[in-house]
Formats: structure tokens, sequence, C-alpha cells
């Protein structure tokens, strides 16, 4: 698609002017497409519209620090009444904005999302290779929902030997193309509860991954009959789908061949309850383990099924799996500088977790297609540029240009917001800084006071489903 049929495609879909900017990346139709196939398109005109209510989702995660009804008020997401009586009215109630996202339910956010994972992530990976490979990363984290009853029954909440957690979690799981930081897949579930782990969710994910690439994993995920399936077809046939994971301390293995100094090839036993549920797998699966020890650090193994060591050197794959980190820092993209450290997600409905979910995981990519675009302009790697300012820049282009930008100078404004993206670019990283883990933030050794469950201290927030 030409950037001026983009900016058409814009027009005709009725994005809202403060959003205009990904109109060249989110494709209109996506979202037509979405609707359609969820049932979720708008048969009569409303205020609210479905691919307005679609942008409403986006915009709650893009401004974390504003209310629902603020947003829809003044950025432009909302369609004029066109009653001739009256002069047009561009505002809506706080419960029109409710029923409008309940309408609209959590599938067609996940349905744009796995559009548009597909299309970015797969790409940006193609282009970075390792090797021949394609990188990807998987890693899971947990988010605060609203304290209510629904969310509780449905995602539960924490608990240690200190205590009950304040407030309900949900627990997901993100598939990370590693060199550009986009979201190829994501997965979330309750936080607690028979097959809720992260490994669970992670096997899910697994479909996703494509041929010639190479997942990277931390030892959280190491499960041998789940590995040996990412690597084979229902066949048992290999696949070029490699694994890279760091071993626990207590697994143990039966060397086979020596390849190097501290590599070697071994076999790992697959354990028999893997075995009862699959059949199909085979008692025990090859893997290269690579011994190695950085200065200052505990010696460390990682397990990998890329056991050719003229293809795949030992010093290389040491290097790239601590490219795994890049997830996390991903997290700490969404977590801290997208969704600002809010204690909790703003919806109060199990639905309504969902749909918020998918929409922040569409924003986080958005916002990281963005940087991507003007990373190739400059010829830099995307992780060059500041995730946290590019927000910055990109939120108030989104406020002025709501108020200030007529569709006539909309293209000129967009090469505007590209300059204005491409002063942000980090000093390159420093390789050779290892810094030992440490826990900022610990559980409060105090009682959870649960409140009163009969009558709220707080209202909900106006719009929140």
């Amino acid at each position: 698609m030409s950037f001026a049929s983009a900016i058409e495609s814009i027009r005709e879909a009725g994005i809202p002017s403060a959003l205009q900017q990904f109109g060249s990346v989110l494709d209109a139709e996506w979202v037509d497409q979405a609707l359609e196939e969820t049932g979720a398109a708008s048969v009569r005109r409303r205020k609210l519209a479905a691919p307005l209510v679609v942008w409403l989702v986006i915009t709650m995660a893009l401004f974390r620090d504003t209310a629902i009804r603020t947003l829809v008020n003044h950025l432009g997401l909302v369609l004029p009444s066109g009653s001739k009586a009256k002069k047009e009215s561009r505002t809506v109630a706080s419960s029109s904005v409710a029923e409008s996202r309940q309408r609209l339910g959590e599938r067609p956010l996940e349905s744009i999302f796995r559009r548009c994972a597909e299309a970015w992530a797969s790409a940006a990976a193609e282009r970075d290779r390792w090797r021949g490979l394609s990188l990807f990363g998987l890693d899971g984290s947990t988010l605060n929902v609203e304290d209510t009853r629904e969310n509780e029954e449905a995602f539960g909440r924490p608990s240690n030997q200190k205590g009950v957690g304040g407030y309900p979690q949900v627990r997901i799981v993100a598939l990370m193309a590693l060199r550009s930081h986009l979201l190829r897949g994501a997965a979330f579930g309750p936080c607690e509860g028979k097959a809720t782990g992260e490994q669970t969710l992670a096997r899910s994910l697994f479909e996703m991954v494509p041929d010639d690439s190479l997942l990277i994993m931390d030892r959280n995920f190491i499960n041998y009959g789940a590995l040996y399936r990412l690597a084979h077809d229902e066949e048992g046939r290999e696949r070029p789908r490699h694994w890279l994971v760091r071993a626990r301390s207590n697994l143990r293995w039966t060397s086979l061949r020596v390849l190097g100094p501290g590599d070697e090839l071994v076999e790992l036993e697959i354990n028999r309850h893997a075995r009862r549920n699959d059949a199909s797998l085979p008692p025990r699966v090859r893997a290269r383990a690579i011994h190695y020890q950085q200065r200052g650090f505990q010696p460390q193994t990682l397990l990998t099924s890329l056991v050719d060591e003229a293809l795949y050197p030992a010093e290389e794959i040491v290097s790239l799996y601590h490219e795994r980190w890049e997830v996390e820092l991903g997290y700490d993209e969404l977590k801290t500088h997208l969704l600002e450290r809010k204690e909790a997600l703003r919806s109060r409905t199990p639905t309504g977790v969902r749909q918020e979910l998918w929409g922040i995981l569409l924003a986080y990519n958005l916002v990281r297609r963005k940087i991507l675009d003007v990373a190739d302009q400059l010829g830099l790697p995307p992780t060059r540029f500041s995730f946290k300012n590019s927000l910055f820049v990109i939120r108030g282009f989104c406020y002025a240009h709501s108020l200030l930008t007529s569709p006539g100078v909309l293209p000129q404004a967009l090469d505007q917001l590209a300059e204005m993206l491409s002063v942000l670019v980090l000093p390159e990283r420093r390789t050779d800084r290892r810094y030992e883990r440490q826990v900022k933030l610990k559980m409060s050794v105090y009682k959870r006071n649960p409140g009163r469950r009969t009558s709220p201290t707080s209202p909900p927030e106006k719009g929140a489903p």
C-alpha cells in the first residue's frame, strides 16, 4: 500500500485525526476484516462506531493517565451526531463508552493484533538473521487487574508464604522478534490453577515460530517433550526450528561425544509422564551442551538443538543467548513506560481485561513499528532508539494534531514526526557491562486488607466495562 493510498484509506475508514500517524502501518482493511469476521461490525450509525472503539482501546493503552471519557471527547474518537436542530455534538456519555466496549468484545482486538504481529514481526525477524536463522525470544510476566469479584474468579490472586496479593493477576507469555522488539504473539490466562503456568501458555505460541528460526528461552521453559515438538513435526521428522535454553543446575544427561572445549553432544531423557500423555514422543532426544563462565559469575550451561558445531560455533551461541534479555527489556518498555507502572489495568470484567490486553499489545507494536520505520531510514538497528522518548513524541503528536492538523497537511506532519523520532538515537550499548540480578521490590510484610466487598470504597472509572 502506497503512502497516498494509506492516507485515503484513513479518511474513508474514519480513523481519528489524533491517530492518523499509524494509518500508514495499520491497514484499515485489517480492522474492517476483523470486525466482519468476528461479527462486531456496526450495522447502524453510532457516535462510537466499531472502528472508533477499536482505536479507543488502543488509545487507552497509549494514555494510561487520562480518563477514558476524556480520550473519547478530546482526541476525535467520536462521530458527530448529525442533528440539524442543534450544533453537531462530538461528546458522548460515559455509559455509552462502556456499552460500546462491551458490544465490541475482545475478539476483534485479538484478530487485529494477530494480523499485525504476523506481518510486522515476521518480516522484521527475516531481515536480521543470524547464520540464516531468524531470532525469537519467549518469556512470561504478570499484570495486576482491577480488584473485583469477577476478575478474581477469572484470573485468581497471587499468594506466597507472606500472604495474599492485593490485586488479582493475569499471566502473560509473549513471543518477540528479538532484534526489533516487535511482538509476534502472546497468550495470557489465570495466575493460579491447573495448567495455567508459563510453560502451558508458551506451548500455545510454538505454532507461530516459523521455520529456519531459533527460539531463545530461559531455564523456566525447559520441557524436553515440548522442545522435541518444537523441532519435529507430528510424524517425528526434524523441522528447521531450533531452540536454545539455559540449563538448570539439577539437570542430568548422558554425554555422547565431545565437540570441543566445554562443548559436547548429549542425550536428554524425556520423562515417563510426558510420554504417557503423548505416546509419539521418543524416550530420548539429542542436544548440545555448551559450558561457559563469564568473569565474576558462576559457571553456566546452555542446551540447544544446534548440534552442528562447524555451522554454529559455541562462542557465537554463548553471545547470542544473552540477546534473550531483549524480551526483558521489552517487558520493561511495556510495563514501566507504556503502562506507566500503574497499579492495575482499568477494566473491571474479565472480557474487558482481555480486550484491554490485546489493545495494549497492539499499541506497543504500533510504537515499535514506527521506531522500526525511522531506524530503517537512518540505517540503524531499532534497539538504538529510546522507546520512552519515542512514546513521549508520539503522545505529543496525538494531542497536537487532533486539534491543529487538517487532512491536507497530514503527509507533511507525518514527515515531521519521523524527523522528531530520528533524533532519539541512543549511544551504542556497552556489551562489557555485567551486573548481578537483585530484587528491587518485595511483597509487603503487612497483611492484606481485603476491604468490604458489600460497599466498595471507590466507584469504577467512567467508561470502564
